[in-house]
C-alpha cells in the first residue's frame, strides 16, 4: 500500500463501500469486461458476506452507468456510450478546476514522496507497456489527487467521474498504444513540479490540461472507431 493510499480512509472489509470499491476496481482493471455477468451469490461468497450488501453495492454501481440488469440475462457490466464518454471528460475538466479552489488540502511530505515514486515508475512502464500496471499507476495518481481534495462533495464527484471514465480505458489503451504511456509520463512529471512547489492551484490546472489532452485523443478515436 502506498503512502497516499494510507492517508485516505479505507472502507471496512465486508461493507457495501468496500464491496463497491472492489467491484469498481475489477471493472477498471478489465477483469470484468463489458457483458460480464455479476452473480450475487458468487460475489457474496467471494467477499464472505450475505447477498444483501452485494446487491446494494451493485445498485450503486448501476447509478454510475457501469452495470445494468437485463431480463433473462441478469446484471452485466456495460460500457458507456460515446456520447456519455464525451460528457464524462467534459465534467472531469470542469471538476479539476475546482481542486485548488474548494477547501484544498495542504500538500505535505508524503504527497511529495508519492508523486516522486510515480514519476520514477512511469518511464519504466513506458518501456514495458503493461496495461495492468498502467491502470495501477493511474490509480495511484488518482489517489494522490483525491487526497488533495479537501471538499468532500467534490471528492465524491471526482471519484465517481474517474471510475466512469476508467471503465473504458482498456479500450482506449489498446487503440492509443504508446501515446497513452507517453501522456502518463508527461502528467507525472508536470504534477511533480507542482507538488514540489506546493502549488495546489497548479495541480488542479494541470489535471484539467491533461484530461483535456486525453479528451482530444479520445475524440479522434470515437470518430474513427465508433461503437
Amino acid at each position: 500500500m502506498t503512502i497516499v493510499e494510507q492517508q485516505i480512509d479505507a472502507p471496512t472489509k465486508g461493507t457495501v463501500d468496500h464491496i463497491q470499491e472492489q467491484i469498481l476496481k475489477r471493472i477498471c482493471f478489465a477483469f470484468y469486461r463489458p457483458a460480464y455477468q455479476l452473480k450475487e451469490t458468487a460475489l457474496a461468497n467471494d467477499f464472505d458476506v450475505s447477498r444483501t450488501p452485494v446487491r446494494d453495492a451493485i445498485q450503486r454501481i448501476g447509478h454510475l452507468g457501469l452495470v445494468e440488469t437485463r431480463n433473462g440475462v441478469g446484471t452485466i457490466v456495460t460500457e458507456p456510450s460515446n456520447e456519455r464518454i464525451r460528457h464524462l471528460y467534459e465534467m472531469r475538466m470542469e471538476l479539476a478546476e475546482l481542486i485548488g479552489e474548494l477547501s484544498p488540502a495542504a500538500i505535505e511530505t508524503h504527497h511529495q514522496e508519492e508523486i516522486c515514486s510515480i514519476r520514477q515508475s512511469a518511464p519504466t512502464l513506458r518501456e514495458s507497456m503493461d496495461s495492468q500496471e498502467y491502470v495501477k499507476l493511474n490509480q495511484r495518481l488518482q489517489a494522490l489527487i483525491t487526497s488533495l481534495i479537501g471538499n468532500m462533495s467534490l471528492r465524491d464527484f471526482w471519484n465517481q467521474a474517474y471510475f466512469q471514465a476508467t471503465s473504458v480505458w482498456h479500450r482506449m489503451e489498446q487503440l492509443i498504444g504508446s501515446e497513452a504511456y507517453d501522456a502518463l509520463v508527461r502528467e507525472a512529471f508536470d504534477l511533480l513540479m507542482a507538488v514540489e512547489r506546493k502549488d495546489i492551484a497548479a495541480v488542479g490546472y494541470l489535471q484539467r490540461t491533461h484530461i483535456g489532452y486525453g479528451f482530444q485523443s479520445i475524440e479522434e478515436l470515437l470518430l474513427t472507431h465508433p461503437k
